[in-house]
């Protein structure tokens, strides 16, 4: 279903997210 790949592409979106704040944190350090 549509809704299927929209809760995916949340998913996906929110862990990218939370990835690179990770690296920028790392940089930062």
């Amino acid at each position: 279903m549509v809704l299927d790949w929209i809760a995916l592409g949340a998913v996906v979106a929110v862990l990218g997210y939370l990835f690179v704040a990770l690296l920028r944190s790392d940089r930062a350090r």
